[in-house]
């Protein structure tokens, strides 16, 4: 606080009445500026990666569900994000045990949802299989004919049970799958 001369006054303590914004200089006013800045921006990327990781989390499950296994799963969402990778980079990138990922590999491959070729490289020795996970539309579409065929035998329970003799082609559901892409 300033007196009646405009001389600056201490308290009894010898502090003065300024808030410590006003004793300091420009310069550090413009540098605790920006690390509030920097301090905000940390904030709101530590809120982006918790939502993309909760969405991601959000996208296992359902893929895992559709999959069979988290594990299945975690190696799919892998695949789209790192396509043409060896079973050893899916397993340093998933974190998952090397053998895990060879076996569950083998089965998405035998499954038709990845699809696997050899490493093309220039020198002799070992070319491993790289591995790229099928498009999303496709692993739905096979997806919504199991669905389709499972509804279908509960919609026509009735007329299987009551009429066994009656035959009937007609399908009360059917299931279709557009890709934007196509």
């Amino acid at each position: 606080m300033s007196d009646s001369n405009g001389s600056e006054r201490l308290d009894v303590d010898g502090d003065s009445d300024m808030d410590s914004d006003e004793r300091e200089s420009p310069g550090t006013l413009a540098e605790s500026s920006e690390s509030e800045d920097v301090s905000a921006r940390e904030r709101l990327e530590a809120e982006a990666d918790r939502a993309v990781t909760e969405f991601d989390e959000g996208v296992v499950d359902l893929l895992a569900w559709i999959l069979d296994t988290e594990t299945r799963a975690r190696i799919y969402v892998y695949l789209r994000q790192h396509a043409n990778s060896t079973s050893d980079e899916v397993a340093e990138g998933t974190g998952l045990y090397p053998s895990t990922v060879r076996e569950a590999l083998a089965q998405l491959h035998d499954e038709g949802t990845v699809d696997r070729h050899k490493r093309e490289s220039a020198g002799a020795g070992n070319n491993p299989y790289e591995y790229e996970a099928i498009a999303p539309s496709a692993l739905v579409r096979g997806v919504a004919g199991q669905v389709q065929e499972q509804l279908n035998a509960v919609f026509n329970l009735d007329r299987r049970l009551n009429d066994a003799d009656e035959e009937s082609d007609t399908e009360p559901v059917r299931i279709t799958v557009e890709d934007d892409e196509e």
